[in-house]
């Protein structure tokens, strides 16, 4: 599709993902190419989880979170790189 992943940094219960979107994808659509792509590939891996029963093929949350505007790249980038820490009060990172 052509989109770049800059930063990626995954949790135990989420993933921050700074990406850029050539213009002719809508946002939704790539969120659910990488949801779907991402969910099949760690079912292959890790294949107790097909066994589990989280409803049809679901292994992300139904939501996400997005924003498009109004912070520079530099500060989408470090937010993202360094989540883990500032969820865990290991760091404080002025936005």
């Amino acid at each position: 599709m052509g989109v770049e992943i800059k930063e990626l940094n995954v949790q135990i219960d989420h993933v921050h993902v700074y990406v850029e979107i050539p213009p002719k994808y809508s946002v939704a659509e790539v969120v659910k190419q990488m949801k779907g792509g991402s969910s099949a590939g760690i079912r292959e891996k890790v294949q107790y989880l097909g066994k589990m029963r989280f409803g049809k093929d679901v292994l992300w949350a139904r939501g996400y979170f997005v924003s498009t505007v109004g912070i520079d790249e530099k500060t989408i980038e470090n937010y993202v790189k360094y989540q883990g820490k500032v969820d865990s009060g290991q760091l404080t990172l002025d936005l």
